[in-house]
């Protein structure tokens, strides 16, 4: 059963960012290419849906796009691997959007630049069971202020994001799934963010997103601090490498 529910599946794979936070440490290097471990920081994160049973993965690609897609060009995952480019910048709800013409039924979208571990097969049984419109991958922090917080009603679903804030929360792990019909009722070509306009433009429409909270460990290399992490993580991630 999970293996059928994850065929319907395609993964978008947000690329196209400039990590200006971190650019001084790796100049000229998009940040999902930071190498980690011996591999792109982006290896990692496509061998983790491979490994979940994801085989059919788009990158959307913007700043420094010939770098990444010269290495997705030259890896044989295996998988089905294609990179899509901005012409200009479109956000994180508008690179998605603009991939929905190669898409399968449903969409999950996640970052280049960040890992967590989560059940997506459980995921993707749980919404396409209870007849919902997707979810979101949320996870608890002891410290969410460098992230949004995820709001939860009655039946764990989603009813909006709080401002970034200080203590303990659930935060937003950047990790949605979709219908791609839902997606398909945004403008093409149009700037649109992920948490400012999708989100709450689907559920002031009525959708039901649940949340998927994620037990396992979460990093993003967006920052300094942060960066230094993550060949332990990506080891305590995959086993010995």
């Amino acid at each position: 059963m999970a293996g059928a529910c994850l065929a319907a599946v395609t993964a978008v794979i947000l690329a196209g960012g400039k990590g200006t936070r971190i650019a001084g440490l790796f100049p000229g290097i998009p940040k999902p290419m930071i190498p980690v471990a011996g591999q792109p920081f982006l290896h990692w994160v496509v061998r983790w849906l491979d490994q979940r049973g994801i085989g059919d993965i788009m990158i959307s690609v913007g700043h420094l796009a010939g770098a990444i897609e010269q290495w997705a060009a030259g890896k044989p995952h295996g998988i089905t691997l294609r990179t899509v480019a901005e012409t200009e910048p479109l956000g994180t709800g508008g690179a998605v959007v603009s991939c929905l013409d190669a898409c399968r039924d449903w969409v999950l979208v996640l970052n280049g630049d960040s890992l967590v571990e989560v059940d997506l097969a459980a995921m993707v049984e749980r919404v396409r069971r209870d007849g919902l419109d997707g979810g979101v991958v949320g996870v608890r922090v002891a410290d969410a202020s460098r992230y949004g917080s995820l709001a939860v009603g009655p039946g764990f679903l989603l009813t909006g994001f709080a401002e970034k804030r200080a203590g303990a929360g659930l935060i937003n792990a950047g990790v949605y799934l979709f219908r791609a019909e839902l997606l398909r009722r945004f403008p093409s070509g149009q700037p649109l963010s992920m948490e400012t306009d999708i989100m709450p433009a689907l559920l002031a429409g009525g959708a039901h997103l649940a949340v998927e909270e994620s037990t396992g460990p979460f990093l993003d290399i967006g920052t300094p601090e942060s960066v230094v992490l993550a060949e332990d993580f990506v080891g305590g991630l995959f086993g010995a490498i």
